[in-house]
């Protein structure tokens, strides 16, 4: 379960979209829009995404965390377009028979995603200026 979404991303509904009785642990991320980046206070983001390749290279991201993590389930979804402060970017969760294989799997997720996934991010700032932010280097200590 990979998807791209122009609309508000719901934790707690793609959460319940995992569960699985065989699992014994799940484990999630959600990135939040903060109001400050690299001493700019931030108004709001916008994401742009080709998807096509966001959405192969999102499956193909989490079929590699399929193979090197024994997880039951895992998710992610992305936003695209304009979001405001305190909105949920990105969102991923993995399902799993134990809590490591969660914390990794969500964490190879995560920075997989925001290494290799054609998603650029621009930040609108305060003071009226903005500017484009390289989403590769979130990901830099993976």
């Amino acid at each position: 379960m990979f998807e791209i979404a122009e609309k508000a991303i719901d934790p707690a509904a793609l959460r319940a979209a995992l569960a699985d009785p065989a699992a014994g642990a799940y484990c999630g991320f959600e990135g939040w829009v903060r109001n400050h980046n690299e001493g700019q206070e931030v108004l709001r983001l916008e994401y742009e995404v080709y998807s096509p390749l966001a959405i192969s290279e999102g499956r193909r991201i989490l079929a590699e965390a399929k193979e090197q993590f024994p997880h039951l389930r895992a998710g992610c979804v992305h936003r695209e377009g304009l979001l405001e402060i305190g909105d949920c970017a990105v969102w991923v969760g993995v399902t799993s028979p134990h809590r490591d294989e969660a914390f990794r799997a969500c964490r190879y997720i995560i920075d997989a995603i925001k290494h290799r996934l054609p998603i650029w991010k621009k930040e609108h700032y305060v003071s009226g200026d903005s500017g484009w932010v390289n989403c590769e280097r979130c990901a830099a200590h993976a």
